[in-house]
């Protein structure tokens, strides 16, 4: 188990960036893969990007893709999510996730994930 906490959150107007963090417990970061996910008001939780636990591998939605960028520091136990030009439709709460995964697979559904942070809140005006 590993606990994670959210932070880098707020509200920005469209077309600006900004960084997620999250950063996680225990000594065996390296062997989780991480994620995030978003929730809008009112609608379901979507995966938005994914990493396999060495960092070597990515996935994105196809939403996201060519704004944000899922990174990892092993040694600071630390996910990011670097999200560049925001819409308005990336309103959401953003949610960390971990699972253990040491090896090459990586998952990318949230029911596959066990270890899930508080959220922290993303609003893009327009």
């Amino acid at each position: 188990q590993v606990q994670l906490v959210e932070s880098g959150g707020g509200l920005v107007q469209a077309g600006a960036s900004l960084r997620l963090s999250c950063a996680a417990s225990g000594r065996t970061f390296n062997n989780y893969a991480m994620a995030w996910f978003r929730q809008a008001p009112g609608k379901e939780r979507d995966s938005v990007a994914a990493i396999r636990s060495s960092g070597s591998s990515s996935y994105y939605a196809d939403s996201v893709k060519g704004r944000f960028t899922i990174s990892r520091d092993n040694a600071k136990n630390t996910v990011y999510l670097q999200m560049n030009n925001l819409k308005p439709e990336d309103t959401a709460v953003y949610y960390c996730a971990a699972k253990y995964a040491p090896g090459n697979w990586y998952p990318t559904l949230d029911h596959e994930y066990d270890n899930w942070g508080q959220g922290t809140q993303v609003t893009v005006s327009s």
